[in-house]
């Protein structure tokens, strides 16, 4: 998660003013521009910054360039300069400092500029870009006569973010064989085999597929009846009445409200009853039953303890032994030691030159800490090694800025290796530490499949806009990368797949979601949190407002879900299930024993059964095992949680909330299910 506090620069105001957020895109994503403080016997008659144009629009890869003039009272122009431009959000758009602005997302975005100690506004949208090609899927079976059978098409943009809102022609190449409709439905007509286009904006897709005669006298399902419970996949099979395979494509279908089933015979269901699946091949079908009874999981919450600094804002936590560090919205890294959990006893605060320690971790073997620093006033920000040997006293043993001096937002410890994020580039680095007062860098690796420009600031320092490194995880010689925009990313680093190492990371995958439609304009969003176990990787999105204030007391409203993808085949990654909590926003990720713990914003923290194949939405299963409420009424927004994260640790949780400090929960045992069973707060 990113975040940007008040800056002492220009160089930090120009990027404060362009975002301040909890989690945003690098120098970004934002909050809205406080007035500049005027400087001791500064003068101005500025009333207004007018900027033109005030309304425009732009396309996806564009440039327009704006003019700003200060004018007094009586609407008389000023002679005062432009101290510097912005643009917000970062990741749609950026601006140089001679008020030409470069597009790369639709969106709508807000044009300021600063003269004196005012601040003008232009508003721009961005439309979106045409599509640059349509994928058709394949139909790997015959479609027998007589049957129907929907085929997909996903319309993707430039970049290769999948597309809803394109209006789709479909043909037939033969249509004695099979017709096709205006919502991609094939009917079959003779034995033969057929092209299926689908096409818009001057682009297209096409599969071919073959039409054969019915030869299934009859179906069997299997099972023919069962019983199961929300959220559990049961997967049915059809087969000729003789016990054969069937050779065609099988239309599957449920009656009842409540449940779905997919293409390949697997059912779900998210609310308990009695529910009839069909399978249908040409004119010829089968039925079976299901009996679904309610999860039944909750589980009360009990609290054992907490620490809660006076007056402070939350990041990170990482937990070993029975010491905690809890990093602070601010240049200090706090440390606990929670033998006894009700009670966590403080040892000595850590303070760095950094307006933001985001990051904190340590080395499995408890020696070496890691934490990550942003708006160190040196403006020498990269990571900080601590020797944590002893670990109620944490102590600097170096640092590594050589490369990121703009900042490191995450870091995940592999080895001797650190993974960074890289704040000025969006890059990820990768830092070599085997010999750790002389760390150095070994890799960079970066996407290029958005549209990005680097920004020359005042100080002379630059900033890249448009892209965006969130956070990094690396398991068995993969890193996982969720690259905001780009969303998941998909590294070998020594796994072998693609023949990578630390020092020579390859791409092995990107699945791309399309935050445009997912949230809409002007929220931040983009995936922010990834975390892999068994054959799924947990990509958590991050989606504030456009404007916003961190200082503020207010709350913060904010969004986003929890994607779902499965790398069963990693090359060909494909979301399978999301977990969207309507009233709140996903943060940090955990899994232990198949369940997952993540921090929720302003939902708290939320327990979540993972077990089994997940598939379709699994806040509505039932899967929910408990969510927590973490405001406090002593809070930085008294009574308002927002959880950063939740850590499962010798069977407790601890909660790390934004607002209130280290959190210490217990599931209580499992109580009976009724129909006004909810988890408790």
């Amino acid at each position: 998660m990113r975040i940007s506090r008040y800056p002492a620069s220009l160089l930090r105001t120009v990027l404060f003013l362009s975002l301040i957020s909890l989690c945003a895109v690098s120098s970004a994503l934002a909050q809205k521009p406080m007035e500049p403080e005027q400087k001791p016997g500064e003068t101005s008659n500025i009333s207004v910054v007018e900027i033109t144009p005030a309304q425009s629009t732009a396309s996806v890869g564009g440039k327009l360039t704006f003019k700003a003039v200060a004018k007094d009272a009586s609407g008389n122009p000023l002679p005062d300069a432009v101290k510097f431009w912005f643009a917000a959000p970062n990741d749609v758009a950026g601006a140089d400092q001679n008020g030409e602005v470069s597009f790369f997302q639709p969106g709508e975005v807000t044009i300021g500029a600063s003269i004196g100690n005012k601040i003008g506004y232009a508003h721009v949208s961005v439309a979106k870009p045409h599509i640059a090609r349509i994928d058709v899927a394949p139909v790997t079976a015959p479609i027998p006569v007589g049957a129907s059978q929907r085929l997909t098409a996903t319309p993707r943009s430039p970049n290769g973010d999948p597309r809803t809102d394109v209006a789709l022609t479909w043909s037939s190449s033969d249509t004695k064989i099979a017709t096709v409709d205006a919502a991609g439905l094939v009917h079959a007509l003779k034995p033969g085999k057929v092209s299926i286009r689908a096409a818009a904006e001057n682009q297209s897709g096409e599969t071919s597929l073959e039409v054969a005669k019915n030869s299934i006298a009859a179906l069997t399902i299997s099972p023919d009846s069962t019983s199961t419970k929300t959220g559990t996949v049961v997967h049915f099979a059809a087969k000729n009445k003789n016990g054969s395979d069937i050779p065609f494509s099988i239309s599957w279908s449920v009656q009842g409200t409540g449940a779905q089933i997919y293409s390949d015979g697997a059912f779900v269901a998210n609310l308990p009853g009695t529910y009839t699946v069909l399978a249908t091949v040409g004119g010829i079908s089968a039925s079976a039953s299901v009996v679904v009874a309610p999860r039944g999981i909750a589980r009360d919450v009990e609290s054992v303890g907490f620490a809660m600094p006076p007056d402070e804002q939350f990041a990170e936590e990482w937990i070993w032994d029975h010491y905690v560090y809890l990093s602070a919205i601010s240049d200090k890294l706090y440390v606990y030691d929670i033998a006894d959990p009700a009670h966590p006893l403080p040892g000595e605060t850590l303070k760095v030159d950094a307006r933001l320690i985001n990051d904190v971790s340590v080395t499995s073997d408890g020696k070496i800490g890691v934490i990550t620093r942003e708006g160190a006033s040196s403006r020498k920000n990269g990571i900080v090694f601590l020797d944590t040997s002893d670990p109620m006293h944490p102590k600097v043993v170096s640092e590594y800025t050589a490369t990121v001096t703009g900042g490191v937002h995450s870091a995940y410890v592999n080895s001797h290796y650190v993974y960074l994020t890289d704040d000025a580039t969006g890059s990820l680095r990768v830092i070599d530490f085997a010999d750790v007062k002389n760390p150095k860098e070994v890799a960079r690796w970066q996407v290029e499949s958005s549209g990005q420009m680097t920004i020359s600031l005042p100080d002379g320092s630059v900033e890249t806009a448009g892209r965006y490194l969130h956070d990094v995880q690396v398991i068995d010689g993969l890193a996982y990368l969720a690259y905001w925009r780009d969303g998941l990313v998909i590294l070998d680093v020594g796994n072998g797949v693609k023949g990578g190492s630390p020092e020579h990371p390859q791409l092995v995958a990107n699945c791309r979601f399309n935050y445009d439609e997912l949230y809409g304009a002007p929220w931040l969003a983009g995936a922010h949190a990834v975390y892999r176990y068994k054959n799924y990787v947990f990509v958590g999105d991050e989606v504030f407002p456009g404007i916003f204030s961190l200082a503020s007391r207010e709350r913060i409203p904010v969004r986003g879900i929890m994607h779902v993808v499965d790398v069963s085949d990693i090359q060909k990654p494909r979301e399978v299930a999301t977990y969207s909590v309507p009233e709140a926003g996903s943060h940090n990720i955990w899994v232990f024993d198949d369940v997952l713990y993540m921090g929720y914003y302003s939902g708290g923290a939320r327990v979540l059964d993972v077990s089994g194949e997940l598939r379709g939405e699994l806040y509505n299963q039932g899967r929910e095992i408990a969510h927590i409420w973490t405001g406090d009424s002593k809070g930085y927004r008294p009574n308002l949680p927002f959880a950063w994260g939740a850590y499962p640790y010798k069977g407790l949780i601890y909660v790390n909330d934004v607002h209130s400090g280290l959190r210490i929960y217990r599931l209580a045992k499992p109580r009976p299910y009724s129909s006004t069973t909810t988890p408790a707060l």
